[in-house]
């Protein structure tokens, strides 16, 4: 999908207030001799911005607007590295709520409902990105954060919230929570916007069957606003975003080079209009494709698929190359087993070891359905990992981000 022109005089607009501003990414433009771009050619010889220039400008390298327009900062939850710090003004957060409050409405939520708010608050974005949306749509908050199980089915009967926002871990946490206390006739949840991480048909499947709610999948990132830059619409798996602020491009992630619209390849996002830190032709390593065409729905917006995984979601085992979403695709195929699996490599006697846990109920052969599940992943991936079937809950459960693969090697 091409550039515009109207979205090419936003880019320059930005190129302009970078290089003023003497940021990370105005050097580079300023170094590379770059201070506007005529056509949809030049903007694709823009350098790219990464993860490591973003870490680089920390604390405030990354600071375009005038320090006193700058009215708050978010930090990406990466647990790892040096934190990147992103700089908000006003418009900036204004910005995001009305890109949030279309997310809402998209999924059919209005101001009469009631939204319960588990992600966390903080440095990070998804908690108050979730709740500036929904005061934007000007519907009743219910801000709980993250944690405390207890109160939060407590609050969702007492308050008869209508709408989750959660990570599907949560999400998936509270349906099993629900079934086990025999209190779904005291829920009145309607619908659940589930964001912050890749989630399985499986386990969407669960959620929606075990909750009984419409499931909506949101689509953002710290470096890039934060959750809300995309939403799917009733009865469509791809997601609308928003391109009157954002630019995006699905690329090669070897090459760099643009593919064609609905190739599979890494997610590439400009913001237009942002003011405390533009990023261009940002890398976010998250693969999805463009899908072209109108939206049944009517809506203009253009739409990416859902992500399906990310660039430096490899593993390396035994030589081979290995995405968790090939382990997926196979384990959805096996009807007797639920949506929670865990990943496990370890280095032991000189050799890699893959193990792979995952659950069912107590009516299967665990042994002989172990034996079936190894031989599939063994004629997807070129190896045979040991498998292990453990009762339904035995696995980690999480208010957060699930970790599915945990690789020991490097521990």
């Amino acid at each position: 999908m091409q550039i515009s022109q109207q979205q090419l005089d936003l880019v320059n607009d930005r190129i302009k207030a970078l290089v003023e501003a003497g940021s990370f990414y105005g050097k580079k433009l300023a170094e590379a001799g770059i201070t506007h771009v005529d056509t949809p050619e030049d903007f694709t010889k823009l350098p790219f911005s990464e993860k490591k220039d973003l870490r680089d400008a920390y604390p405030l390298g990354l600071m375009t607007a005038p320090e006193e327009e700058i009215v708050r900062i978010h930090s990406s939850s990466g647990t790892t590295g040096t934190p990147v710090i992103i700089p908000y003004t006003a418009k900036d957060v204004d910005d995001w709520a009305i890109m949030f409050k279309r997310c809402y409405e998209t999924a059919g939520i209005t101001n009469m409902d009631r939204i319960q708010i588990t992600p966390g608050y903080g440095l990070w974005t998804a908690g108050i990105g979730f709740q500036n949306g929904a005061e934007k749509l000007g519907a009743m908050v219910i801000p709980m954060g993250p944690g405390n199980t207890d109160k939060q089915l407590q609050m969702m009967q007492d308050m008869e919230s209508t709408v989750l926002c959660s990570t599907s871990s949560y999400a998936l946490l509270l349906a099993e929570e629900i079934q086990k206390r025999g209190i779904k006739d005291k829920i009145h949840l309607k619908k659940g916007v589930i964001g912050s991480e890749r989630w399985s048909d499986k386990m969407r499947e669960r959620i929606h069957n075990e909750l009984g709610i419409e499931l909506f999948d949101i689509y953002g990132l710290t470096e890039i606003y934060g959750p809300g830059i995309g939403i799917n619409c009733p009865g469509e798996k791809a997601m609308h975003y928003w391109d009157d602020y954002l630019y995006i491009e699905i690329i090669d992630p070897k090459t760099g080079e643009n593919v064609p619209d609905g190739e599979l390849g890494e997610i590439v996002i400009t913001t237009l209009v942002k003011e405390g830190a533009p990023l261009i032709r940002y890398r976010t390593h998250d693969l999805s494709r463009i899908v072209p065409g109108k939206c049944k729905c009517g809506r203009s917006y253009p739409r990416i698929d859902v992500i399906m995984g990310r660039t430096d979601d490899m593993m390396k085992i035994k030589g081979v190359n290995v995405f968790p979403s090939q382990i997926e695709e196979v384990l959805a195929s096996f009807e007797e087993i639920s949506s929670e699996y865990q990943i496990r490599i370890s280095h032991l006697d000189g050799k890699d070891t893959m193990r792979i846990y995952v659950e069912s109920t107590g009516d299967v052969d665990f042994d002989a359905l172990s034996r079936k599940i190894a031989e599939k992943v063994k004629s997807r991936i070129g190896f045979t990992p040991i498998v292990k079937v453990v009762e339904v809950g035995v696995l980690p459960r999480s208010m957060k981000k699930t970790a599915r693969v945990i690789d020991e090697r490097f521990d």
